[in-house]
């Protein structure tokens, strides 16, 4: 039976010879290993192979003899031995790929949770990421160590970058196509009309609407929240409206009370996180299974129409 084990001990010689010692009187074998060391105390993960019928409070067990203390204890499959840079590296790829997967893949790479799952054990640990203004946070049992915050954060500036050379490349692209063609829609000069109905803003061209975002009525659990629905026809997106929508859309919210707004959408929509970060408010963006939530502050924001 394979266990994916994190201990503690305080940083001096012999302490792994002890564990291994042990480990190796108990008939256990130490498939894998990765060290987080720190100032005063080192923290190891291993990968350890016990006898069928071996719990967790065999493995506390063990470590306690060894001198060292246990954090986590969790069964796992043949892929906890997959190498460790293989899989930051397959990582990086995933993100590169699909930026806005970065919550849900840096959550998979620290074996964390994007977000908090009815049920499951008590947190006891978050580590927050800043990629442009949006804040990505993931949370598990196991304190998380000063090496994995580094390594968190640079997967977070990777993703800052792509998306920054992402947006400037789009923007060139349109600007090139606007040139070249004046016959496009936009190329005629035509310019979004931005219309407030009551709890909606809608962009307005020629008298059709390309963009409409609606502030939703608050949810009986949490008041101060009002979710955001956000669209724009396919054929006027990437051209900065709905991110005005947005903008619009947050300041409407905290002129009706709210403090937060909340907009919900499919994991895979890839146009939500340059949004965000276009808009130039920060965020708190989670993603669980399918869905993908993005939570802005708006309590600060001034009212539309101010």
């Amino acid at each position: 039976m394979l266990w994916r084990v994190r201990t503690s001990l305080p940083d001096r010689p012999g302490g792994l010879a002890a564990l291994a010692r042990e480990s190796a009187e108990a008939g256990v074998d130490i498939k894998g290993l990765q060290i987080f060391p720190g100032t005063d105390a080192v923290t190891d993960e291993l990968v350890l192979a016990t006898p069928d019928d071996w719990s967790e409070s065999d493995l506390a067990a063990l470590v306690e003899r060894a001198g060292w203390t246990l954090l986590t204890a969790q069964p796992c499959a043949e892929a906890a031995l997959l190498d460790q840079p293989t899989r930051y590296v397959q990582a990086a790829r995933a993100i590169l790929a699909q930026p806005a997967s970065f919550p849900e893949v840096v959550a998979q790479l620290f074996d964390a949770e994007a977000d908090a799952l009815p049920g499951t054990a008590p947190v006891q640990d978050a580590m927050e990421m800043t990629v442009g203004d949006v804040q990505v946070q993931v949370r598990r049992t196991a304190p998380f160590t000063d090496v994995e915050r580094a390594r968190g954060a640079a997967m977070a500036d990777l993703v800052s970058d792509v998306l920054q050379r992402t947006r400037a490349t789009s923007e060139a692209a349109g600007l090139s196509a606007i040139a070249a063609s004046p016959a496009r829609r936009m190329g005629t000069g035509a310019v979004p009309e931005h219309v407030v109905d009551g709890d909606s803003v809608a962009a307005i061209i020629d008298g059709v609407v390309v963009g409409l975002a609606t502030v939703q009525p608050a949810e009986d659990d949490d008041p101060t929240v009002r979710p955001v629905s956000l669209r724009v026809d396919p054929a006027w997106q990437r051209r900065g409206i709905g991110t005005r929508l947005l903008v619009d859309a947050a300041r409407l919210a905290s002129g009706l009370g709210a403090e937060e707004i909340l907009l919900t959408t499919r994991s895979d929509n890839q146009a939500v996180l340059p949004m965000v970060l276009a808009a130039g408010m920060r965020g708190r963006i989670r993603m669980a299974a399918d869905a993908l939530t993005v939570r802005v502050p708006v309590k600060e924001l001034r009212p539309l129409g101010e």
